[in-house]
């Protein structure tokens, strides 16, 4: 059991699945019985984990209930036929996260006797240097670094890493620097951000269970060191004491010489979101006190910094509940409101990627929900309040969850993230003014840059922006600084030096917004295209004649139809697939709704054949206690007639016997004195 929950803890299934039921003791070997299973869970839970691992293996409950009377195997069937038509894959992935929740950890202690190889970073070079590989780390040298800390590799190996960062031009490939300090502790799930040359990570989920601790990697010298946070009080309305609650599957936010936390997933939830505060000049962390109608808490959502505003999308609630609700909160007055967006949004999902362009749009990409990985581009106009489903182009990236971006310019770039069945190689970038992807590099194996809920944040070196990756967790939770210096420049400043910013803004929106009307936009798009044409033909061609210039006009104008119709067929299309899918899916919740008006009514007719039966039984009853009243009357009358029987008897007998104690006292009879 240990060997196969080793060789298939990582992000693949069922492998996984398997594992975690082997595990739990559902893998019906004879070491391990439904006692063993009732003894190490409650039995909320026990009946929880049986029923998915049924759905999982078997399928949708399709067997008879169970005829003879035991309610435990009635509890069984009743909960494994309560999970309707769930597919296969869902439930494989609840019963991980079941199994995670009540005992975490359960991997390392099931792959315990198994002692794993050291993989601890594993890297794709393409440098022009043949680099020799150890451990899965190249290098221009034959020396690597520990598994554990990188300040004891040698000298001549950090000058080489040093010189490939700084002045050695190697763009585009991931790169492990020399980090000197004791690093954090492995994890994923955590929050991260740079401010002033050093990057800050916060909290995170290691072996389930959550964390709290602060560090900071100084991004000048590449050292580690952790941050001994004070807590303050909440706020001076309430000076109550913080409570700093470990969590994981929040966002870290820099404003204003400070580090906000967003929301997060925790042992105790609360009911709305908490926005807590860390003063990077006193180390202070407190609870900031907000307005309005919060979000319900939640954990796996976006959070992006749009001016002075938090833009809040998604993720999954204390209850696993998938949410695709939209928030603002305005950090100047701290007010919350919720945004009622037109258009169609993204589906309830957590674990995306999200950013802003233009300080305008609102760009969404992947995410998951329990057992579905997407890889579709949603934008959100913040000026219009309109969601649009813009059509990709390029090398699109294959659906994926816990993955991370981040933008430099117009670029917005996508590390990690993985679906249900390995980790996502990819590094890829949008360009947000074109919606153009391309491939920026790719590893190999199971590394932490294919890892889900890895950090991915920009700083500076020599002038120049990198990309700087953290943690995360590909079958291991990993503690590894990978850096990429990307040879995809911005040119967003020299597109608002040439142009108007309205003007590029409105030929974004008009790419990226299907859901305006069709005919204006139209006709917005074609007069200002064919303004640009005139413009360029009266700059680089003055002495065209007047027909060619017009013949030029109708096939320009042609074309732009052309395009327009195509953009318009292909948003009919997405979203005609979009509505079958929504049918689809209400067919389906239609269908289990039916299942369980049908148990509803079995149920019912049971009991209206119960009670008949209890009514039978009332009349029967009744009938016999009329008889027995019946017959305690006649009884009564007997008794009533015996006793005047007696009494008769008596009165006679003493009749009788009167005359002789009459004579032997004296007195004559009655009748004798009568006669004299």
């Amino acid at each position: 059991m240990a060997t196969m929950a080793r060789a298939s803890s990582g992000l693949a299934y069922p492998e996984r699945f398997y594992a975690a039921a082997s595990y739990a003791g559902f893998d019906g070997s004879p070491s391990s019985n439904n006692k063993d299973i009732s003894s190490r869970f409650s039995n909320d839970v026990a009946l929880i984990l049986y029923a998915l691992y049924q759905q999982a293996t078997v399928g949708p409950c399709n067997v008879p209930k169970p005829s003879s009377w035991s309610p435990v195997e009635q509890s069984k069937w009743k909960s494994w036929q309560q999970l309707g038509n769930m597919v296969s894959t869902e439930a494989m992935r609840l019963f991980v996260k079941i199994l995670e929740e009540e005992e975490p950890g359960w991997y390392s202690r099931a792959s315990n006797p198994v002692s794993e190889p050291v993989i601890d970073v594993q890297m794709n070079h393409n440098s022009k240097v043949e680099p020799i590989i150890e451990n899965g780390n190249s290098f221009a040298e034959t020396k690597t670094i520990s598994a554990e800390n990188g300040s004891l590799m040698e000298t001549q190996v950090k000058d080489v890493v040093l010189e490939r960062l700084g002045s050695v031009v190697v763009y585009d490939q991931w790169i492990a620097p020399p980090i000197t300090g004791q690093p954090p502790k492995a994890r994923y799930e955590h929050g991260a951000a740079v401010v002033q040359d050093k990057m800050y990570v916060y909290g995170g989920n290691h072996n389930g269970r959550y964390l709290c601790d602060l560090h900071v990697l100084d991004l000048r010298s590449w050292t580690w060191s952790k941050i001994d946070a004070k807590v303050g009080p909440e706020s001076v309305e309430l000076p109550s004491p913080v409570n700093m609650a470990p969590c994981a599957g929040h966002s870290l936010i820099p404003w204003e010489n400070k580090l906000l936390s967003i929301a997060g997933h925790t042992k105790d939830p609360s009911e709305t979101i908490h926005v807590k505060s860390f003063d990077l000049q006193t180390g202070t962390w407190s609870m900031l006190k907000t307005y309005g109608k919060a979000p319900v808490s939640r954990g796996g959502q976006s959070v992006t910094l749009v001016g002075t505003t938090l833009v809040i999308f998604g993720g999954q609630d204390a209850k696993r509940t998938l949410l695709n609700d939209l928030y603002i909160l305005d950090l100047e007055t701290m007010t919350w409101d919720e945004i009622d967006a037109v258009g169609v949004p993204p589906s309830p999902r957590s674990d995306h990627a999200a950013a802003v362009h233009a300080e305008r749009y609102l760009l969404i990409f992947g995410g998951g929900s329990h057992a579905t990985c997407f890889n579709d581009l949603h934008v959100l106009d913040l000026q219009a309040m309109e969601w649009s489903r813009p059509t990709q182009q390029g090398e699109i990236p294959t659906p994926r969850a816990g993955h991370a971006g981040v933008t430099v310019g117009e670029n917005w770039f996508i590390a990690g993230g993985g679906d249900n069945k390995s980790g996502a190689s990819e590094t890829v970038v949008l360009n947000m003014f074109t919606l153009v992807w391309s491939v920026v590099t790719s590893v190999t194996g199971r590394v932490p840059l294919a890892s889900e809920g890895l950090s991915l944040v920009v700083g500076s070196l020599n002038g120049e922006d990198i990309l700087i990756s953290f943690g995360g967790y590909n079958g291991r939770y990993n503690s590894e600084v990978n850096v990429l210096k990307p040879s995809h420049k911005s040119t967003l400043q020299s597109k608002i030096m040439e142009a108007p910013v309205p003007d590029s803004v409105s030929a974004v929106h008009n790419a990226t917004n299907p859901t305006r009307d069709l005919e204006s936009e139209f006709e917005v798009g074609q007069e200002g295209k064919i303004r640009e044409i005139v413009v360029d033909n009266v700059d680089s061609e003055p002495m065209k004649s007047k027909g060619e210039e017009t013949s030029e006009h109708i096939i320009a104008t042609l074309k732009v139809e052309k395009e327009e119709l195509e953009s318009s067929l292909n948003k009919e299309k997405l979203q005609s697939l979009q509505l079958k899918q929504e049918l689809a899916e209400a067919e389906a919740r239609n269908t289990e709704l039916y299942k369980e008006l049908q148990s509803v009514r079995g149920q019912l007719a049971a009991e209206q054949s119960r009670c008949f039966k209890l009514e039978v039984d009332v009349a029967e009853l009744r009938q016999k206690l009329q008889t027995m009243e019946t017959l305690q009357k006649e009884l009564e009358l007997l008794q009533r007639q015996k006793a005047a029987s007696e009494q008769a008897a008596l009165n006679a007998k003493r009749q009788g016997s009167g005359g002789v104690w009459g004579w032997l006292s004296g007195s004559p009879p009655q009748n004798a004195a009568d006669d004299a």
